[in-house]
């Protein structure tokens, strides 16, 4: 019963944030809160632009005539509206200003711990179920390696494995950023889609990639890993590891319903003979848990000659199962841990690869971080030089394939990589140099 002038000046007091949530209370708070007069003064007292109009002292903003062009000819919440682009553009610019400077080491940004504060970055998985209901997860435990994030999520209340359809990766930034305070777990948000998995029947259309006594596991590209519980047949936890190469863009810059597109590579000249093939390309590569590493590696001056392209893949050899002075020992007994509010578990053979390979210029070529697992050869070693058996590590996705060999040596109870190769699709080359392979 108050009258919308009233109500109008009581708004006028209020901050960005504030107005934002009071006007969710109902259409005529929404009105009111997106009134041109209360947003421009906002605007014009936070950003400060250097235009005259914008440089009027708080008392002559409240002032301004209904007639004047930058109220009167404006749609209701046109200065909220650029209020919210301002302020997102801002920390848009700060976090990619922090991604420029490059770590000599992986050849990726080294302030990701620092780009991610700036922006007040979280994750949250939505479920959705075959009724269109949908199920929030933010709980989220977090676990920074060298090229990867690993976030785990769980919960008491998972939806019925049963009903559940598509799993998607936000990642959630405060829509309005205050510097002087932490950001509101309650305020206004924005989301921005990372990624979108089919769950329906994932029991019988996946693969499992390890279990342990209480758990299966179920991974789904890019980087899913779904734990179920043996007994109940329902969600355990959920797990995703994601590559630092345009984690942030993917995690900022797209919207609530499309992903993310980075822009197409610019090739540079290259005036070495074709013939030659893919030349000077570094290799950064981890093996890891959640919470330990085994193995982590850099290796350069990798190359293929046009006789190393076959079947639609560009073959690049880093270890040799014939060259013994490149194999490499793991270090320490391969396995995923993972845990909930009672339970805690570690699959074995089960863990994360972490691979970046970078072009002649140092350009991220072909990244990616995901779940993979181990499993016995059917066949045999053929080596000399060990006594043991083979196991086997093999990862795809659209753009190649990673195949490795490891041989277990009973005696000093480690894992040995005897071989290493890469495959590259010759339309992932094609299409990033513009050439035709």
């Amino acid at each position: 019963s108050m009258p919308s002038e009233m109500l109008l000046k009581i708004f006028s007091y209020l901050d960005a944030v504030s107005l934002l949530s009071v006007g969710c209370v109902n259409k005529l708070f929404y009105d009111l809160a997106n009134d041109n007069g209360i947003w421009m003064k906002i605007y014009s007292s936070c950003l400060q632009p250097k235009r005259t109009i914008w440089k009027m002292k708080s008392e002559q903003t409240e002032a301004v005539p209904l007639g004047c062009a930058a109220l009167h000819d404006k749609k209701p919440g046109y200065w909220k509206k650029e209020y919210i682009l301002k302020q997102t553009a801002a920390v848009k610019t700060r976090v990619m200003r922090l991604t420029k400077p490059l770590d000599p080491y992986t050849g990726l940004p080294f302030k990701n711990k620092e780009a991610m504060k700036v922006s007040c970055l979280s994750w949250i998985i939505v479920l959705k179920d075959k009724n269109g209901k949908e199920h929030v997860v933010e709980k989220a435990n977090l676990s920074f390696k060298d090229t990867s994030l690993t976030i785990l999520w769980y919960s008491t209340n998972w939806p019925c494995l049963d009903i559940v359809s598509t799993l998607k990766l936000f990642g959630v930034t405060p829509l309005l950023l205050d510097q002087s305070r932490p950001p509101n777990k309650n305020g206004p948000r924005r989301r921005s889609l990372i990624a979108e998995y089919h769950l329906a029947n994932l029991t019988e259309s996946s693969v499992p990639v390890g279990a342990d006594r209480l758990v299966q596991l179920f991974s789904l590209n890019p980087g899913l890993l779904v734990g179920i519980w043996k007994e109940k047949n329902e969600i355990a936890f959920v797990m995703v590891s994601l590559h630092y190469h345009q984690l942030l863009e993917r995690s900022i810059l797209g919207s609530a319903t499309v992903q993310y597109s980075p822009p197409p590579n610019k090739p540079v000249l290259d005036d070495i003979d074709p013939e030659y093939g893919l030349h000077d390309y570094n290799l950064h590569l981890e093996m890891h848990g959640r919470s330990c590493t085994y193995l982590r590696g850099t290796f350069r001056n990798l190359f293929c000659r046009k006789g190393d392209i076959a079947n639609g893949y560009l073959r690049l050899t880093v270890v040799s199962l014939k060259d013994n002075r490149k194999h490499l020992p793991l270090i320490g007994t391969l396995g995923l841990s993972w845990e909930t509010d009672v339970f805690k578990g570690n699959v074995k053979d089960c863990y994360v690869m972490n691979l970046t390979l970078l072009d002649e210029i140092g350009e991220p070529f072909w990244c990616f971080s995901a779940p993979v697992y181990m499993e016995l050869s059917s066949k045999a070693s053929g080596l000399y030089d060990y006594m043991g058996d083979i196991y086997v590590t093999n990862y795809a996705d659209s753009e190649g394939k990673v195949c490795v060999k490891l041989v277990w040596l009973e005696e000093t109870k480690e894992y040995i990589i005897v071989s290493l190769v890469l495959y590259i699709s010759t339309k992932k080359v094609n299409d990033w140099y513009g050439t035709n392979y």
